[in-house]
């Protein structure tokens, strides 16, 4: 087990001292990813969903079952605040979804949030997993009603513009045979355009890691 206050990287992320930790069988959206509300107007749900699990938090001692590692090295855990299931709060409020590939013991408060349209449920969206990957034959999810040219909306990234926010200042470029990413400063970051699908904000560099990515070489 590990306890402490947790700093929070996105909405199923955070580290604890010098853990990281990945929460089990959700899947939240990434920090760049964009969404439709129901107002039909894009918005950075990635961090929505992050700044949503900050307030949340409230600045509470968290306490987390550690259950293996991923493949990027991080612990995954189940994680309590106050007896609360952090997963379960994250699913039923609509800021993350039930990792089905991995299991189903959250299905049941993703039921609970698409039937009250919470969250990402009151618009439109991709489901995270689809989203890292997406093409044109992606599929959108949400609300019934969705805008004509919601596919294409969705497969864009909050970098097609500016940063999502000003701790995720990364640039990279994720897919390929290889992925560097480049901090400011360096020679090719103002070259970089952030417009293409594969194009990815990071807030650390040990998340860059994670995905795959490296430091250029000088």
């Amino acid at each position: 087990m590990v306890s402490g206050k947790p700093r929070i990287v996105d909405g199923d992320t955070v580290e604890i001292d010098s853990t990281k930790l990945r929460f089990a069988a959700i899947d939240s959206p990434e920090s760049d990813q964009i969404c439709i509300d129901s107002a039909g107007q894009d918005w950075a749900c990635g961090v929505t969903a992050r700044d949503e699990l900050i307030k949340f938090s409230a600045g509470r001692e968290w306490d987390c079952d550690l259950e293996g590692h991923d493949r990027y090295g991080r612990s995954l855990a189940k994680c309590f605040v106050e007896g609360e299931d952090i997963s379960a709060w994250m699913v039923r409020s609509g800021w993350a979804l039930s990792f089905t590939r991995y299991s189903h013991e959250y299905d049941r408060d993703e039921e609970s949030a698409r039937l009250h349209r919470s969250g990402l449920w009151s618009g439109a969206f991709i489901a995270p997993w689809d989203w890292r990957h997406r093409n044109r034959a992606t599929t959108v999810l949400g609300a019934f009603a969705v805008p004509i040219d919601a596919q294409k909306r969705l497969l864009g990234a909050v970098s097609a513009g500016n940063a999502p926010s000003r701790e995720c200042i990364i640039k990279a470029k994720v897919g390929g045979a290889s992925c560097v990413y480049h901090l400011p400063g360096d020679p090719w970051y103002g070259k970089m355009n952030m417009g293409s699908p594969a194009s990815r904000w990071f807030c650390s560099t040990d998340d860059a890691q994670a995905a795959g990515c490296r430091p250029p070489h000088h």
